[in-house]
């Protein structure tokens, strides 16, 4: 099998996704310090120990037909090295819904894809990285992940979490173990979320995503 240093694209991806933890504010918040730096922490441990790469075969969905238009946005923002590095990639990657029966609007609404976690490409268990992608005008319904923590990072659109605010590119947003948190989306462009959840190993393999409340 081959190795992180084999993959100079996925070892540069890796590199922008530690930056954006590293540098960017917390804005005053002890959580959302202590997130990133236990996310920074996993990703250097990962990266040095030179990780296998297994990547699966790439998959769409029918959402990634508005991947370029946002890949188009995000290089003009605040995080365009990580979008240009996105783009490098972006034909190889495995894009999925992850739910058994995803309600239809939904299933052509969203997908999400991993980068790096138990179950690959890159794989490490103590973290799982990834990225959602949503249409214009899409709500993700209320939804939440049985012992992580998840962290949002907008690369592009405008997006609402819970109705409590209006966030940009740049932003980074922290949803606590077992949070119930539901996402809209503006309706003119799409949006492009990385994502990082930190959690058991066993849990981070099998996340058992569920809409409704959490419990």
């Amino acid at each position: 099998m081959s190795r992180l240093a084999d993959h100079p694209d996925w070892a540069y991806l890796l590199r922008e996704v530690d930056g954006i933890y590293r540098r960017g504010s917390a804005g005053g918040s002890a959580p959302i310090r202590a997130h990133q730096r236990q996310v920074r922490e996993r990703l250097n441990r990962v990266v040095q120990g030179n990780p296998p790469v297994a990547e699966a075969a790439p998959a769409d969905q029918p959402v990634v037909a508005h991947l370029g238009r946002a890949l188009d946005r995000a290089v003009d923002g605040p995080l365009a090295a990580l979008a240009r590095a996105v783009g490098r990639i972006a034909p190889r990657l495995d894009w999925r819904l992850g739910y058994r029966r995803p309600p239809p609007a939904l299933a052509r609404r969203f997908a999400y894809t991993e980068v790096l976690g138990p179950n690959g490409p890159v794989i490490a268990e103590p973290l799982t990285l990834g990225m959602v992608l949503l249409a214009p005008g899409t709500t993700y319904p209320q939804h939440h992940h049985r012992d992580i923590e998840e962290s949002y990072i907008s690369l592009t659109g405008a997006w609402s979490e819970n109705d409590a605010a209006v966030h940009a590119p740049g932003s980074l947003i922290l949803n606590k173990v077992g949070e119930t948190h539901r996402l809209t989306v503006g309706d003119h462009e799409p949006c492009l979320l990385a994502y990082a959840w930190i959690g058991p190993p066993e849990r981070l393999a099998a996340p058992e995503m569920r809409l409704g409340r959490g419990g």
